[in-house]
């Protein structure tokens, strides 16, 4: 799955550890999302999708044409 997770953390200046505290995950959790090594758990995607006050299609894109 696609995300732009890196380049919103960025925007904001978050390290990955800052944003896992945000989210309750590691900072090794994170970098499997942002590298697409994992997708996030619905649950998840939807606790991040939050965090930056998004709706969830503008963090994640699965893909589907």
């Amino acid at each position: 799955m696609n995300n732009r997770l890196r380049l919103l953390r960025a925007e904001r200046g978050w390290s990955q550890a800052e944003l896992a505290g945000r989210i309750d995950v590691s900072r090794q959790a994170v970098n499997a999302i942002e590298t697409g090594k994992h997708d996030p758990s619905l649950s998840l995607a939807f606790r991040i999708a939050r965090e930056f006050s998004l709706p969830i299609e503008q963090v994640f894109d699965g893909g589907e044409a």
